[in-house]
């Protein structure tokens, strides 16, 4: 009991991500909140690289129900991911996401967006 607790204190984002509705076509959204949920209770909350990785994907998938941009970036490339055979596919997926998330953040600010009013 104490490990969630202590989980969920460096996710402070979590009510709102499974509170999140999904659409019933929305197959990636459902896969990727169970994920975050199956990723975050299988850490050791002793190891604070875990921990920094916890709050760093718990900061992306609260990107990714918010920013509408974002989910339709991550959507179109999640399907892409590749994962070693030898690594746990759970972990491997993280990494990928967290490296889309990476990519996204360095093209989103090389660019710049202007609204146009009519």
């Amino acid at each position: 009991m104490k490990k969630q607790k202590i989980i969920l204190k460096h996710c402070p984002h979590f009510y709102k991500i499974l509170d999140f509705e999904i659409y019933e076509d929305d197959a990636i959204s459902s896969k990727l909140i169970s994920l975050y949920k199956e990723y975050i209770f299988s850490i050791d909350p002793a190891n604070e690289s875990e921990l920094a990785k916890v709050e760093k994907i718990d900061l992306i998938i609260s990107k990714y129900i918010e920013d509408y941009l974002f989910r339709k970036e991550i959507q179109n490339k999640c399907v892409n991911i590749e994962i070693d055979d030898t690594e746990d596919i759970t972990k491997g997926l993280i990494d990928g996401i967290l490296n889309l998330y990476e990519a996204y953040e360095n093209g989103y600010t090389r660019n710049i967006y202007f609204a146009r009013w009519i």
